[in-house]
């Protein structure tokens, strides 16, 4: 079979390797396994970020017609990437800093930095800037929900924290208790 490119209904591009029958299981050679699990890790996190998906659960890989789907299955061959396949995918973008075990303490669902946390928290210190809501208290629930849709639109929680949490570090954000939960002010600081 001729391995070719093709556009999924969400209008994301995959790549040619996604027509390959043995990209769908794990590899026992190291140099093919590694290359696979790459070129995974490239598919997995471009497509989260195309559709602004933040988790990757093993639960995906059997879920027809779910977030994932397009990705995880090739009808079009007949494959689909089992769910023991892609607990060891998920493990290697752990273990390659683009992913965190969330919740943590389990290796079944994983919190994706298709943008990685610093640029997450530069993200948020320019939409501050932009709309004027430097050292103003803002809630966690205004930021990931805020009236006007921005970039930071629909960001998990735990994503923010981590975002907030390099922002602390460089003098630029301070976490504020608030009434109804946690919020957090914006300073101009530089990197």
């Amino acid at each position: 079979m001729e391995l070719t490119t093709r556009t999924t209904p969400s209008d994301f591009l995959l790549p040619s390797i996604h027509s390959a029958p043995p990209f769908f299981t794990e590899q026992p050679a190291p140099s093919t396994r590694t290359l696979f699990i790459d070129n995974w890790s490239r598919l997995i996190l471009a497509y989260a970020r195309h559709r602004r998906l933040f988790t990757l659960r093993v639960e995906d890989a059997e879920v027809a017609g779910g977030d994932w789907d397009e990705i995880l299955r090739n009808e079009r061959i007949n494959r689909r990437v089992l769910p023991s396949y892609l607990s060891s995918l998920i493990a290697a973008l752990v273990a390659n800093n683009v992913a965190v075990y969330e919740p943590a303490k389990q290796t079944r669902s994983v919190l994706l930095f298709w943008r990685l946390p610093e640029e997450w928290a530069d993200v948020l210190h320019s939409w501050a800037t932009a709309s004027g809501q430097l050292n103003t208290i803002l809630t966690f629930y205004e930021i990931i929900d805020p009236p006007v849709p921005s970039p930071l639109s629909g960001l998990p929680i735990p994503l923010l924290r981590r975002a907030i949490a390099v922002l602390t570090r460089s003098g630029r954000a301070q976490i504020i208790g608030v009434a109804d939960g946690e919020g957090v002010r914006l300073f101009a600081g530089t990197k």
